[in-house]
């Protein structure tokens, strides 16, 4: 008897599953996360993103493509502040889409507080958060 392959799942549907596995978090509860030293947030956003729109004060820029390597507590390339896998770590990308892909591949390091921001930067700039050039 040949098994059936599993049916490929669409964008939607994935972003749908990992969503699942965590709280989002919305950009005044993140603001008063990192404010507190409660979480760090990450900016994963492309440098013409962030040239146009500003940067979020105090937020640890990493961009997609070496974020595991930068937030992995055990890796040799991590940043000093991926200090252990209770980090709770904000990823923040442009609208909370590619973010909450970029959370649960930091899940699957063991970063198990990992979560993204809902709406991502529009979202932060449009509740009227800092916001530097």
């Amino acid at each position: 008897m040949t098994a059936v392959p599993e049916r490929p799942l669409g964008i939607d549907e994935l972003l749908e599953r990992v969503r699942q596995g965590f709280d989002r978090v919305e950009a005044a509860e993140a603001y008063e996360a990192a404010q507190a030293g409660d979480a760090l947030l990450v900016d994963i956003r492309y440098a013409a993103l962030r040239d146009r729109d500003g940067l979020i004060p105090g937020a640890l820029v990493v961009e997609r493509n070496e974020l595991e390597w930068r937030l992995d507590p055990q890796g040799s390339h991590r940043a000093p502040q991926a200090t252990s896998h209770d980090l709770r770590v904000v990823v923040v990308c442009n609208e909370g889409y590619a973010s909450s892909l970029a959370a649960a591949s930091l899940r699957q390091l063991g970063l198990h507080r990992a979560t993204d921001l809902v709406g991502g930067f529009q979202a932060w700039r449009a509740a009227g958060l800092p916001v530097t050039a």
